[in-house]
């Protein structure tokens, strides 16, 4: 029944637009770019004023990303908490702001006062596969998003209060190859994304293919940012290291007479 419903307002809003409310006519969800997964969004997007919760998985960090960028190209503003640590500015675009806090709780902190402030269509919170929301957190979040009327997209594992999840997953036969001069697959060229989408009343499912970008410089020598080989905390180099050690092995400068 639901389902029928929300077909029928749909049509309706298509045939008679001026039969809509002003408020639905006006206020419409965050696009994310790509029209596959638009279509299988409720209203063509990341509803506004709610917490939608994106299983971290194959292919959705690269669907936020493009609601950033389709967000910004729009004229409007989005923002994306790093609270995980693994972006690098090499491979930020310009446009979306990047937050990089110090921890989940600094993260939470940023969401709220991003949010509450009004002047972000779109806000972004991407977690650490391992980190766990309390549901205190994620009812703050929902509240702020609500006052602020702007859509909240949570990168997390789970999220109590969340009136949207997406589930985003690539197999490992997906990938479309670019071959060597050999013949030899040599980088990647696109990938098959399955998405699934569930809402009160909506469940849909849907396969698009997004292209693959490759980054030839290490992110892990970014100053705060994880290292790949698995220890936390900035990475210096062996001029820095070296650096260090002879400042702190120097004499202390003589004393005028």
């Amino acid at each position: 029944m639901s389902a029928q419903i929300a077909a029928l307002r749909a049509l309706i809003e298509q045939k008679f637009p001026d039969a809509i409310p002003a408020a639905q006519r006006t206020v419409r969800p965050v696009n994310t770019g790509i029209p596959e997964m638009d279509r299988a969004l409720p209203r063509g997007g990341f509803p506004l004023g709610k917490l939608s919760l994106c299983e971290p998985g194959g292919g959705a960090t690269s669907v936020l990303r493009a609601a950033c960028d389709a967000t910004v190209a729009a004229g409007g503003r989005a923002a994306w908490v790093d609270a995980a640590g693994a972006v690098a500015g090499a491979a930020w675009n310009e446009g979306p702001l990047l937050v990089r806090p110090r921890g989940a709780k600094q993260a939470v902190a940023a969401g709220d006062l991003l949010l509450r402030c009004g002047g972000f269509r779109l806000v972004v919170l991407a977690f650490h596969a391992s980190d766990a929301l309390a549901d205190a957190d994620t009812v703050r979040l929902a509240r702020a998003a609500h006052e602020g009327g702007g859509a909240l997209a949570i990168l997390a594992a789970s999220a109590t209060t969340a009136a949207l999840r997406l589930c985003a997953r690539v197999a490992p036969d997906s990938y479309h190859w670019q071959a060597s001069p050999f013949g030899d697959p040599a980088e990647a060229r696109d990938v098959r994304v399955t998405a699934e989408v569930r809402a009160p009343g909506w469940h849909k499912r849907v396969t698009f293919t997004l292209p693959v970008e490759s980054h030839e410089l290490r992110l892990s020598l970014e100053s705060g940012l994880a290292d790949r080989r698995g220890r936390n905390g900035p990475v210096r180099s062996a001029n820095q290291r070296v650096r260090r050690r002879t400042i702190s092995t120097s004499p202390p400068p003589a004393s005028p007479p």
